[in-house]
Parts: C-alpha cells; sequence; structure tokens
C-alpha cells in the first residue's frame, strides 16, 4: 500500500518475500520448550529445478538442449543465418565455464542439395549444347538452339517469384529437368531450317521464313501437348498435390518461354547465323546419309513391310506395360542420406530414471566409438515421452569417410544388439517427413477399436506377426504399454474410520510426500518459481518403507500407514494413447533393405487374416505410410488422366480422333522399358518415378507428333499412307534423336545419384 500525509507519500514494502532456499531454512515451524523449530532443522530444503527425472548430454557432458523452430512462412536458410549470427553474443552473456555448441543445422543438408542441383544444372546445359554440336558440327549453329535455354530459365526464375516460390529441391529438380524439354522446340525449329538450306539450297533468310511457316504448328502442336501432361499435377490434391505444384508450375513456365522464344528469336538467330556448306549440299543431293540413318531406314521398310507383326508387338508391350507396372513394387520417396540419425529407445514399463540415464548412455557410448559418428547427443526422462523412453540424435561424417547409410543402419544395429536391457530403433533423418504422429520408426499403422482390451490384445498380435517376419519389417514396436508395475493401496476404511482417518487427509498425505505439493510461491523479476514439499528422494523407497509411514489420527497420535492399509504390487498402463476419441495403438516399423512400402502394405492385410483380427479392431495407416496409401490410389488415375488430357489437346489440334491415337502408339514401349529399368536398377515405383513416367509421356508424343505432322503434309501432296510416313520418319530422324539425346543428357546427371543426398 501507500502511506500518506500533508507533505509526502511512502510506498509499503516488507521483507515478506523469500527467494532461496536458505530463507525458508529459516523459518520457525514450532516452539518446543522456548526454543525455536526451524524448517532446515527437521527437513531438507534445497534450491533444484522444476522436473529432476529428465536430462541431456552432448558427446559425453551434460547439456542443455535447445531447438529453435521456423514459422511456417519463413526459409529455413535464412533463418538459420540470423541464429547463428546471435550465437557469439549468447555466449559472451555466460560464465566461462558453459559453452553453445551447434548441434543440428538443418540448413546444411539444404546449401549441399542447392549447390549439387547447381552443379547438375550447368552440367547438364553443357551435355545439351554438346548433343547439340555432335549432330550438326558447327559452332554457330550450336550456340542457336543454346540461347533458348538461358531466356527459359530467366522467364521462369522471373514467373517463380511473381508465384512467390523459393529455390528448394523441387523448383531446382523441375529447373534441371525442364532444360532437355526447353531446348526441343528450338532444335526442331533449327534443324527444319537446316534441312531446306540443303535440299532447297535457299539462303539463310528464306530457309528461316519458310522453315519457321512449315513448323510453326508442331511446334506449337509439342509445346500445349507438353504442358497438357502436367495439368494432372496441377490439380492434383493433398500432401503429394502441394509438394508437386510447384515442380508442375516450373516445368510449365520453362516450356510455354521456349515456345516463345523458338517461334521468335530462333529463326532470326538462324536467318543471320547459320550456313550450308557446298559439300553438305552435295552430299545431301547425292542421297547420302550416315551408317545410323541407314540401319533406320532398312529397319523402318521392314517394319512398313510387315504391319502384322508390328501390330502384335505393339499389342504385346501394351499388355506387359500394364503388367509390369502391376507386379512392380510400389514406393513412396526415395530415402535422403543427409548424414543425420534419429534414435528412440525403450528399456523396461518399470524403470527407474536413474537406472534409464544409465542404459542410455551405455548406447550413446556406442554410437560415439563408432567410425562412421561425428557428434552424438542424447537425452533420458519423461519429457513428452514415457520415463522408459529416450531419445538420441547422431550427426553422421561427411560421405567421404562412411559408407552408404544402410550400412550404416547395419552396422550400428548389430553394434547396440549387444546392449542388454534396452531396445534402439534408428531411422535417418529425412528433409521431407509427413504426418504428425511421432514414432520410433518411419512407417506407422494405428489399431484401434471400441474395447480397450481387445484393442491392446489384437495390437500386440499384429505386432509380434510384424516382428516374426524378418524379411519385410524391421525394428517393429509399438506404443503399446501397458504392463507397467503400480503400487495399489488397499485401504481398509473401517480400521481408517476407527482411527479417525479420512480420506481427504490420506490423499493430502500421500500428495505431499510422493506428489508435487506446491505451498509457496517464489516470485522473481522475470519468473515465479514453485516452492513444493516431497519426501527425501534420496531414500530407496519401496512398498514396505511406505506402509511405515506415519499418519496423524483425529485424536492427534500417529499410526503407521500400514496399520490400516496394505500395498499390492499390480500391473497398469504407464501411458494411454488416443485417436479420434477411441482407443488407439501405434505400430511403428523400418523397411529392411531392398524392401518396397508396398510389399509391407500387402504383408499387413496378409497377416491380419492369418492371425484372424475380427472386424471390430480396424487399422489405418498414419504418416508417410497413409501419404502413400493416398498417393497410390492416385496414381493410375494421374497417368491416365495425364494420357486423356494429351488426347483431347491433340484431337482438338489435329481435328481428328484418329491421329492422336497414331501419336500415342509409342507410349506402351517407352513405359515397359521405364519400369524395367527400375526394376533392373533395384528402385521402387515410387511418386518421383511416376513424375518420370509423365514426362516420358511428353517426349513419346513429342516424336509422334513430328511425324505425324509430316505424313500428313505429304498425304495432301498427293503421296500413298505408307510412303508420306516412310518418308516422314526419315525427315524427322535426325531432329528426333537430337531432341531424344537433350533429354537423356538433361536427365542423365540426375540418374547418376551422386548428389547431396
Amino acid at each position: 500500500g501507500v502511506l500518506q500525509n500533508n507533505k509526502q507519500q511512502l510506498t509499503i514494502t516488507a521483507n515478506t518475500q523469500l527467494t532461496n532456499a536458505a530463507g525458508f531454512s529459516n523459518l520457525i515451524i514450532a516452539t518446543k520448550n522456548g526454543h525455536p523449530v526451524r524448517l532446515g532443522e527437521v527437513t531438507r530444503v534445497v534450491d533444484s529445478v522444476q522436473t529432476t527425472t529428465t536430462a541431456s548430454w552432448y558427446d559425453g557432458t551434460r547439456a542443455i538442449i535447445m531447438a529453435v523452430q521456423r514459422q511456417p512462412d519463413a526459409n529455413t536458410v535464412d533463418v538459420v543465418d540470423k541464429v547463428k549470427a546471435m550465437l557469439p553474443s549468447f555466449q559472451d552473456q555466460m560464465p566461462a565455464a558453459a559453452q553453445i555448441k551447434l548441434l543440428n543445422d538443418r540448413s546444411t543438408s539444404i546449401r549441399q542439395a542447392v549447390d549439387d542441383v547447381q552443379f547438375t544444372l550447368l552440367l547438364t546445359i553443357a551435355l545439351v549444347v554438346m548433343v547439340i554440336f555432335v549432330f550438326l558440327r558447327r559452332v554457330t549453329a550450336t550456340i542457336i538452339p543454346a540461347v533458348a535455354v538461358p531466356i527459359s530459365l530467366i522467364a521462369t526464375l522471373g514467373a517463380m517469384f511473381l508465384f512467390g516460390f523459393s529455390i528448394d529441391n523441387i523448383s531446382l529438380m523441375g529447373l534441371t529437368l525442364a532444360v532437355g524439354l526447353v531446348v526441343d522446340d528450338a532444335i526442331v525449329m533449327l534443324e527444319n531450317i537446316f534441312r531446306h538450306m540443303e535440299e532447297d539450297g535457299l539462303s539463310a533468310f528464306d530457309a528461316s521464313l519458310k522453315g519457321a511457316r512449315e513448323i510453326g504448328f508442331t511446334i506449337i502442336s509439342i509445346s500445349i501437348s507438353l504442358v497438357a501432361v502436367f495439368i494432372p499435377v496441377l490439380l492434383m490434391g493433398g500432401v503429394i498435390g502441394r509438394i508437386f505444384n510447384e515442380f508442375a508450375v516450373v516445368v510449365t513456365v520453362a516450356i510455354l518461354a521456349s515456345m516463345f522464344v523458338s517461334l521468335t528469336l530462333t529463326p532470326m538467330l538462324c536467318s543471320r547465323l547459320l550456313s550450308v556448306t557446298k559439300a553438305d549440299r552435295e552430299a545431301h543431293s547425292a542421297g547420302r546419309h550416315d551408317i545410323v540413318t541407314r540401319i533406320y531406314d532398312w529397319l523402318l521398310s521392314f517394319c512398313l513391310r510387315h504391319t502384322f507383326l508390328i501390330f502384335l508387338v505393339f499389342i504385346t508391350t501394351a499388355a506387359a506395360s500394364v503388367w509390369v507396372i502391376q507386379v512392380s513394387p510400389k514406393g513412396f520417396f526415395p530415402q535422403e542420406d543427409i548424414g543425420q540419425i534419429s534414435v528412440t529407445t525403450m528399456a523396461r514399463q518399470d524403470i527407474s530414471f536413474d537406472a534409464m540415464a544409465k542404459l542410455q548412455g551405455q548406447v550413446a557410448s556406442v554410437f560415439s566409438k563408432s567410425p562412421y559418428v561425428d557428434h552424438v547427443a542424447w537425452s533420458a526422462g519423461s519429457g513428452n515421452n514415457a520415463l522408459n523412453q529416450g531419445q538420441l540424435f547422431v550427426q553422421l561424417k561427411g560421405k567421404d569417410q562412411r559408407p552408404n547409410i544402410e550400412k550404416v543402419l547395419a552396422d550400428l544395429r548389430r553394434q547396440l544388439a549387444g546392449v542388454p536391457g534396452i531396445e534402439t530403433y534408428m531411422q535417418p533423418v529425412q528433409n521431407l517427413r509427413l504426418g504428425s504422429r511421432s514414432s520410433a520408426s518411419a512407417y506407422q499403422l494405428v489399431v484401434q477399436g471400441l474395447d480397450t482390451k481387445q484393442t491392446d490384445v489384437w495390437a500386440q498380435k499384429l505386432n509380434d506377426a510384424m516382428a516374426a517376419d524378418h524379411t519385410k519389417f524391421t525394428d517393429v514396436t509399438s506404443d503399446l504399454q501397458n504392463n507397467a508395475l503400480q503400487a495399489s493401496l488397499v485401504i481398509d476404511r473401517d480400521k481408517a474410520a476407527q482411527l479417525g482417518i479420512d480420506t481427504d487427509t490420506l490423499r493430502s498425505a500421500l500428495y505431499g510426500g510422493f506428489g508435487t505439493d506446491q505451498v509457496s510461491t517464489i516470485f522473481g523479476s522475470a519468473d515465479s518459481y514453485e516452492v513444493i514439499t516431497e519426501l527425501d528422494p534420496k531414500i530407496e523407497w519401496s512398498p514396505e518403507h511406505m506402509l511405515a509411514i506415519q499418519m496423524r489420527t483425529s485424536s492427534g497420535t500417529l499410526v503407521p500407514l500400514g496399520a490400516f492399509a496394505r500395498v499390492d504390487r499390480t500391473a497398469g498402463a504407464l501411458t494411454i494413447n488416443q485417436l479420434g476419441q477411441l482407443p488407439a495403438v501405434t505400430i511403428s516399423y523400418n523397411l529392411p533393405q531392398g524392401v518396397s512400402l508396398g510389399d509391407t502394405v500387402t504383408r499387413i492385410d496378409q497377416l491380419k487374416e492369418q492371425i484372424g483380427m475380427p472386424t471390430a479392431i480396424s487399422t489405418s495407416f498414419a504418416g508417410t505410410a497413409k501419404t502413400f496409401q493416398d498417393s497410390l490410389a492416385n496414381q493410375g488415375l494421374l497417368i491416365g488422366g495425364a494420357i486423356l488430357t494429351i488426347y483431347i489437346v491433340l484431337g482438338m489440334l489435329y481435328e481428328s480422333f484418329i491421329h492422336p491415337l497414331t501419336i500415342l502408339t509409342g507410349l506402351p514401349s517407352a513405359v515397359l522399358g521405364a519400369v524395367v529399368a527400375l526394376r533392373f536398377a533395384g528402385m521402387d515405383l515410387s511418386v518421383i518415378a511416376v513424375i518420370g513416367i509423365l514426362m516420358l509421356i511428353g517426349i513419346v508424343k513429342k516424336n509422334g507428333i513430328m511425324m505425324v505432322d509430316v505424313a500428313l503434309e505429304l498425304r495432301r501432296q498427293g503421296m500413298s499412307a505408307k510412303e508420306s510416313i516412310h518418308k516422314a520418319c526419315l525427315m524427322r530422324f535426325r531432329p528426333i534423336m537430337m531432341t531424344t539425346l537433350a533429354a537423356l543428357m538433361g536427365t542423365f546427371p540426375i540418374a547418376l545419384g551422386t548428389g547431396a543426398s
């Protein structure tokens, strides 16, 4: 309050606020024989922390681990740079014995991936330009289509800026793959102009006018139909749709920009820079072709003579492509190796904090001694998990100092198997992690039912069946913890009533001794601190010790708790989990090397039938596994939608129902080759592979458009169907080979998979 008089006012303060343990120790709690009894004489008063059952270590040294999370719309690299800039000022404010060390920098993998993609992008441009030079053998002719690459990419980057896209792995992958596509239109335009200069002896200017006028519709058809491939991707919903929406926009803008460049800039450059030597014209007029063209001519003639045989081959490849897609192992995203491992440990359900910390230290020691590991941080205690669970974060050495991540995990699993009393589950940290449910392993299966006991029983049976199948599953565990020891206090109510001990007195005494009974609060300038009472935690408490606790009766006498109660050891739930208001058990697992996620989904259905799981118990996938299921259901619709969209667009352009089918006849053999290549490479038919198949569809129809366009023009000039397609194939053989090899070189660096992750 305030003291006021006629001359002044005074603010009233008092020294009633105790600020530390020493102040509370001096409190007088009683007077005996005229002598005060202070709190510190009958109790042990200490300054402590709020939670004593959690602790963290970094490379064997006690530590406080703090995580900095970015906001959803913030840039990871920018946030990391700003945090790093602030660390020196924080270090200056700390004691000399304390150090700040960086444990996990998520921007490192992002920077490495971006640098790698940038190098891949430059390498791709160089390979594409090399392809053009090999075919045309002229520097000036090589420069003309090569100019389309930077201009198209600059236009794409401008569009990305307008759309608010950032430079990330998805957009850079789109830019890299687009390099092999943006030169296609320029190559087709250049080759057609070059052909007129060779065949007709036209000047560069006249050939540019005639060639551009002749090939303009073809380029528009190629570009618009290629954009049509990505329309289903743009319309995809869910998590996958949001991820690849940016990719589809980037590729679409790059293709449209290249179309504009090819229809305007490329003919202009050809009219100024392109030249044909007399020897080239003589060789062309004499009908001299290279050996590759002659071999192609012979094969083409053979196919045109045996149309029924080729039709049977077409039917066979179509059926084979559908069959191979059905039997191919389905995956989600390829596993990344960013040099980080997330580890979850689990011990027996009745373990104490000190015992858990000791076991956790043994596990951390295995990681620390591994030649593959750079740093290890670990924690033990409650936190967000049960007391018998711990977490480790392992930072691996660079890729040049260790084998691949699969070999590292296999070696560590073998070494960790020698640590008794604790189970260890590892999963490599991924840049893209889907789902909000945390688990010990990467993939999650949720078991639910109305009856908790039945849910627990069948979840355990399914967990055991999955754990026994080592060919399909590894690191199988669940969050079911219903076998923890409990000390159940059984009260003899009659005896308690005779002694005058009511329920509230008993509850208050037990909570004050073994709970967190807050009796006061210390208010500081920046925070407040709880003052709690408890029985001395240094005593080795047991049920027998608890029964010896003295309880005050209504008459004021003290009697032991064991006089009217007993302790029974029972099993109870350590954690209780629910999902959607129903009891739930989450089973998590990892994949053995060479096993696809789709195989495990099928195997789980088989195991449910084998154990006879009732219909009252339901299962559903969560996190990454659920997103995989959703994407798997949409894969057929995505590919079918892309083909249908192209057919409609081509039908509108050619005003025909037949010509689009003719253009797309090469699709089955191309898809068959792509899927077979995946099988030989030991890869799954993942979401990334499906996106690749979509791009393959665009390449296939591009080749068909170039041939059909010329064949239709020759038909209008009076040629028969066989003669027109034969001549059209030979005329378009060179540009088809050039564009195909350019697209191949555009994906070759990515296919090598030598990047950061």
